[in-house]
């Protein structure tokens, strides 16, 4: 049993502030010392990122589909150790779900398996007597779903604030906080520029971390929402172990260096895929793409991954020495996983602009960011997995790689190749939680010792219920034509 203090904050839909309310809680709380952790609903990188900023410890993903459900609340458990509350931003609206069954993966779904309590952040610009039904609609829809107190934004005065309170009360429901227009300014740099902001701790991304911790602290009553937080039960189950999740010792003899592509901050890779490669083994060195002009000392295999900055090619073009280093280091045969846009980077040009050139095929960055959930297959053995596996990815990427496929391709979906496998090179547009397939970190570490040894074993995720998992390899069983341009996303 799991005694931890949480809440999802979650909204009707997107665009309600739920993401400035989640980072500004966690902000409010560290800076009044109360031990935080954030988490974000489905597999976005940037939101998690912020959350992590504001919280001073990793922001981490919850991702049913990534993952598997079983894993939720023991990867939460992991992730929330040491902290007084945890902050999980929900994804869209409270029912609603990337793949169109919030059932298994919606952030409802999410806040029933952990038993959190949800706080609804709602705009309430154009709104009167109305939001009381609507809270009662959320409040009753899900019986599975525990709604705990609602926090307002946009309030238009005193007078509207106590129209609304009014209103709220008549049904039973807490106003935990009020927030005027204009309290919770556009102020988290934008979407474009990825985790990079967040990660390099830049002054742009601290000042508006601040300034949304000093907006909720000063229009939410934080004692309540704690209170709210502390009232979660127990969760019953394991931790989980990155250890466990390997499930083996780690190889004798010297541990290789394996280095992730990030910043100061984080890497661009969720937060357990380092604690996965420690525990398979490796020494873990973060190398940043943008700023090293060389890989670390002794680093005997490479991890780029999927939350790797896709607009920054000018910066990427311009550390030459960093990327030819990359290129010679792949012909030598050195382990180089990329996810993402990582694998732009190792093409040999985006938009024009000369990248590490490891990988023969060129990249331009597309009209629209095309996003969304992958079942995908391993046509032949690699470095990550051997023939036949099957993994669940995301895909979320700008850039339009041209071929789209080498001639050992990484993945397959749909009866298309995608990706490429050269050397002990292994790139891909798809991003894997490893969480989901920790098999992958004991290969890479393995391949990156002194003697190689690729591992033989299938990539396995825990046991599921029988409808839940058809209804997940379902969701990707579409053309490879719609795969890449009918579920065109702007932001969970």
């Amino acid at each position: 049993m799991t005694a931890q203090p949480r809440l999802v904050v979650s909204a009707p839909a997107s665009g309600h502030g739920k993401t400035a309310i989640a980072v500004g809680l966690l902000a409010a709380y560290a800076s009044r010392g109360v031990p935080a952790a954030g988490f974000k609903v489905g597999p976005d990188h940037t939101d998690a990122a912020y959350l992590g900023l504001a919280a001073g410890r990793p922001g981490r993903n919850l991702d049913t589909r990534l993952v598997g459900s079983a894993h939720i609340a023991p990867l939460f458990a992991h992730g929330a150790s040491g902290s007084r509350i945890s902050v999980i931003e929900g994804a869209m609206g409270l029912f609603d779900s990337l793949t169109g069954q919030p059932e298994i993966d919606g952030t409802a779904a999410v806040a029933a398996t952990l038993r959190a309590p949800v706080v609804l952040v709602i705009d309430v610009a154009a709104m009167g007597h109305s939001v009381a039904a609507m809270v009662h609609g959320f409040r009753m829809f899900d019986e599975m779903v525990h709604l705990g107190g609602v926090i307002l934004n946009r309030v238009a005065s005193s007078r509207h604030e106590q129209l609304l309170g009014s209103a709220l009360d008549d049904i039973g429901m807490p106003v935990l906080g009020a927030l005027r227009r204009g309290d919770l300014p556009n102020v988290l740099p934008g979407r474009a520029e990825g985790v990079v902001p967040a990660m390099h701790r830049t002054s742009e991304a601290a000042r508006a971390v601040q300034v949304l911790g000093e907006a909720v602290g000063g229009g939410v009553d934080l004692d309540r929402v704690l209170q709210l937080a502390s009232s979660a039960p127990a969760l019953p189950g394991p931790v989980w172990s990155p250890a466990e999740a390997i499930g083996s010792a780690p190889p004798a003899g010297p541990r290789p260096v394996i280095a992730l592509a990030g910043g100061p901050g984080a890497t661009f890779s969720y937060a357990e895929t380092a604690e996965l490669l420690v525990a398979a083994g490796a020494e873990v060195a973060v190398v940043d793409p943008l700023r090293d002009e060389e890989l670390p000392a002794g680093v005997r295999g490479l991890v780029l991954g999927a939350g790797f900055p896709e607009s920054y090619a000018g910066e990427l073009s311009a550390n030459r020495r960093l990327a030819a280093e990359v290129a010679r280091r792949a012909a030598d045969g050195m382990p180089v996983t990329a996810e993402g846009a990582g694998l732009t980077w190792l093409v040999r040009d985006l938009d024009g602009l000369p990248m590490c050139g490891v990988l023969d095929a060129s990249a331009r960055t597309g009209e629209q960011i095309v996003a969304g959930y992958r079942e995908a297959s391993a046509p032949a053995t690699s470095l990550l997995a051997p023939a036949g596996a099957r993994i669940t990815g995301y895909k979320q990427v700008r850039a339009v790689v041209s071929p789209r496929a080498g001639e050992r391709p990484a993945w397959t979906w749909s009866g298309t190749p995608e990706g490429f496998v050269w050397r002990q090179v292994h790139a891909s547009q798809l991003g894997i939680h490893w969480a989901g397939a920790p098999e992958i970190a004991r290969r890479l570490v393995l391949a990156a010792a002194p003697r190689p040894e690729i591992a033989t074993q299938p990539i396995e995720r825990s046991p599921e219920p029988r409808e839940e998992r058809t209804a997940e390899l379902s969701v990707t069983a579409i053309t490879d034509a719609e795969a890449d341009t009918a579920d065109v996303v702007t932001r969970p």
